[in-house]
C-alpha cells in the first residue's frame, strides 16, 4: 500500500499538486499498518491518518472514525495512538461519523475532557445536538460545558479576527475574467479534483497572461513565483466571475490564493479577490469559501505589486500611499471570513442559537447583524412574495432586495457536471439525509458520449443521492430542466446546482417583468434560435 501510495505522490508531484485523499480501502490498509507498523514508518503512517483522510461522511471517514472510536474506548490497543490521541483525532473530523463516538466518550473520566474539547469546535451536529442536551440535562458536567461553549460561540471567538491590514501580492488579469477562464468547460471531468482542475485556470493565452502550455496548463509556476514574495496572492481583475456560476471557478481561484484547511485534504479557504466589478453569484460563492471579495477600482494595481488592504478603513495602500478606496458590501463579511466561510457562519450561528434557547439565554450579541434595506411603501412582486412565503412571513408579505434571509427550499436540482462536486460538498457538510422535499440528480450532459470518468460517476452517484432520500435519474432519462419544469410547485422556492437549472416560475416572471407573455417572448426569437431552443427542451 505504501509503495503504491508513494508512487502516486510522485506522479502528482510532477504535476505540482498533492496526492488525492485516501480512499476507504486505502484507509483500511493504513489502519492495518498502524496496528503493526513497519520500522521507520511510524510518523508517516500517523501523518497519513491525521491529514490525508477526508472528513465528514466520506466512506474513508467512516473507516477512520470507526477505528479511532475503538481505540478511544479502549476496545483496540495500538502502540502509535493512545486513547487520548484517538479522541483528539476524532475531534478534528468536522462532523458526521465522529460525532456519536465523541458524545459517548463524554461519560469516560479519562478521555471525556478531550472529547468535550473536540465537540466544542464541531458545528455539524444536526440532530445530535439533542444527545448532548440530554446528557447536560442529566447532569453530565462535560456535556454542560459543551452546550455552554456553543452558547458562547467559542467555535467562532477562538478563531482570529480579520486582520486590520492584509498584505498581498497582486496577480492581475486585465479585462473580463469569466468562469470559463477559471474553470474551462472541456476540463469539467476534473472539477471534483480541485488541485488538478486548478491547473487549467487561465490555460488560454490572453493579454498579460502566458500559460505554461497554451490550452492545457495555466501560469501555475508564475503564480508560485509571486508567492515567494512571502505573501498570499490576490486575484485582481477589472471584471471577475461573469458567465456560468461555477463553484469550481471559485475552487480554482482559492486553490491558488487561499490557505489549507486543517485536517481537510486538498481544500483551501480564504484569500482575497479584488475586482472593479465582481459578478454577484461568483461573489456569493467566494463568501461561502471564506474569501474576502472586494469591489474596488483596480486601475492603480500592476502585476506583482505588493499592496496592503485595510478592510476596516476601506483603503488599499501601495508604497505608503492610498491608491484606492472601497466600501464592503456588508460588515457581515468580516464574520464570514473569520468563521471560515458563510456556510460555516450560518450553521454555527444556528448552533449557538439552539444552545442559547436550550439554556434560556437571550440571543447572542457576538455576531454582526445584516443591515436591512430602507423601508418602502411599495408593494411586493410575485417573486418577493414567494421568497417571503418560503421564509415563513405572513401571507402577502415579501422580501425586499438586499434583505438577509434563509428561505426553505422545497426542490433542489443537480446535473452531472456539477453532481460530483455537490456530492463532495455534502460529504464535507456531514449530510446523511436531505431536508428538501425533492432533490433530483440528472445525467443529461454525459449520457450520449460518456468518458471513462463519466461511466464511473453514472455507477456511483445515483446510490449516493438515493441513499439520502433524493431521486436519481439515469442516463437517457432527459435533461434536468424538463424534469424540474414537471415537478416543481409554482408557489415555492427551489435552487439548482448550476446556472442552467432553471425553474418555470423564474422564466415566467422574467417575461412578465418585460410586460409580455412566455409565448410572446418566444415569438420574438429568430426562427433558427427558436428551433435550437425546442431541440434543447426536448
Amino acid at each position: 500500500m505504501l509503495e503504491a501510495y508513494r508512487q502516486h505522490v510522485a506522479e502528482r508531484a510532477a504535476l505540482g499538486i498533492p496526492a488525492l485523499p485516501l480512499s476507504a480501502s486505502q484507509t483500511a490498509a493504513l489502519i492495518e499498518l498502524i496496528k503493526a507498523p513497519p520500522s521507520g514508518e511510524e510518523a508517516f503512517l500517523l501523518d497519513l491518518l491525521t491529514h490525508r483522510v477526508p472528513p465528514g461522511v466520506d466512506d474513508a471517514a467512516k473507516v477512520k472514525a470507526s477505528f479511532l472510536s475503538a481505540v478511544a474506548h479502549g476496545d483496540v490497543t495500538v502502540s502509535l495512538i493512545s486513547r487520548e490521541k484517538a479522541t483528539e483525532l476524532l475531534g478534528t473530523m468536522v462532523g458526521g461519523y465522529n460525532v456519536k463516538p465523541l458524545i459517548d466518550l463524554l461519560d469516560d473520566a479519562k478521555v471525556g475532557p478531550v472529547a468535550a474539547a473536540g465537540l466544542k469546535k464541531t458545528l455539524l451536529m444536526f440532530d445530535y445536538f439533542h444527545d448532548v442536551a440530554e446528557k447536560a440535562k442529566a447532569g453530565n458536567a462535560l456535556a454542560q460545558g459543551v452546550v455552554q461553549s456553543w452558547a458562547d460561540a467559542e467555535w467562532f471567538t477562538s478563531r482570529p479576527e480579520v486582520a486590520k491590514s492584509i498584505t498581498v501580492t497582486v496577480f492581475k488579469v486585465s479585462g473580463e475574467t469569466n468562469t470559463d477562464d477559471l474553470s474551462p468547460a472541456p476540463d469539467a471531468w476534473s472539477r471534483p479534483d480541485i488541485p488538478l482542475h486548478a491547473l487549467a485556470m487561465l490555460k488560454n493565452a490572453r493579454a498579460g497572461i502566458t500559460p505554461e502550455e497554451d490550452g492545457k496548463r495555466g501560469p501555475i509556476a508564475f503564480i508560485e513565483d509571486l508567492k515567494k514574495k512571502g505573501h498570499l496572492v490576490a486575484y485582481v481583475g477589472d471584471v471577475v466571475g461573469t458567465g456560468s456560476s461555477r463553484k469550481s471557478a471559485t475552487n480554482s481561484v482559492i486553490w491558488h490564493t487561499g490557505e489549507d484547511i486543517p485536517f481537510v485534504p486538498n481544500k483551501r479557504f480564504g484569500g482575497v479577490t479584488l475586482g472593479g466589478k465582481i459578478a454577484p453569484i461568483f461573489f456569493n460563492t467566494q463568501e461561502d469559501s471564506g474569501a474576502l471579495p472586494i469591489e474596488v477600482d483596480v486601475s492603480a494595481f500592476e502585476m506583482g505589486d505588493v499592496i496592503d488592504i485595510l478592510p476596516y478603513d476601506g483603503r488599499i495602500v501601495k508604497a505608503g500611499q492610498t491608491v484606492a478606496t472601497f466600501k464592503l458590501k456588508s460588515d457581515v463579511l468580516f464574520d464570514e471570513v473569520r468563521a471560515g466561510g458563510r456556510i460555516n457562519l450560518i450553521i454555527g450561528r444556528s448552533l449557538t442559537a439552539r444552545a442559547r434557547e436550550f439554556m434560556k439565554l437571550p440571543a447572542s450579541t457576538v455576531f454582526r447583524l445584516p443591515q436591512s434595506p430602507a423601508s418602502s411603501t411599495k408593494g411586493f412582486s410575485l417573486a418577493q412574495k414567494m421568497v417571503g412565503r418560503a421564509c415563513g412571513l405572513p401571507e402577502g408579505q415579501g422580501v425586499r432586495p438586499g434583505t438577509y434571509c434563509e428561505p426553505h427550499m422545497t426542490s433542489v436540482g443537480s446535473q452531472d457536471t456539477t453532481g460530483p462536486m455537490t456530492r463532495d460538498e455534502l460529504k464535507d457538510l456531514a449530510c446523511l439525509g436531505f431536508s428538501a422535499d425533492l432533490v433530483m440528480q440528472s445525467f443529461c450532459h454525459t449520457a450520449a458520449y460518456p468518458k471513462a470518468v463519466d461511466v464511473k460517476m453514472h455507477h456511483e452517484l445515483p446510490a449516493f443521492i438515493s441513499s439520502r432520500g433524493g431521486v436519481a435519474l439515469r442516463p437517457g432519462d432527459g435533461v434536468i430542466h424538463s424534469w424540474l419544469n414537471r415537478m416543481v410547485l409554482p408557489d415555492t422556492v427551489g435552487t439548482g446546482g448550476d446556472s442552467h437549472t432553471r425553474f418555470p416560475q423564474r422564466r415566467a416572471q422574467r417575461s412578465r417583468l418585460h410586460g409580455e407573455t412566455e409565448q410572446g417572448a418566444r415569438d420574438r426569437i429568430p426562427q433558427e434560435q427558436h428551433r435550437a431552443l425546442e431541440k434543447h427542451d426536448r
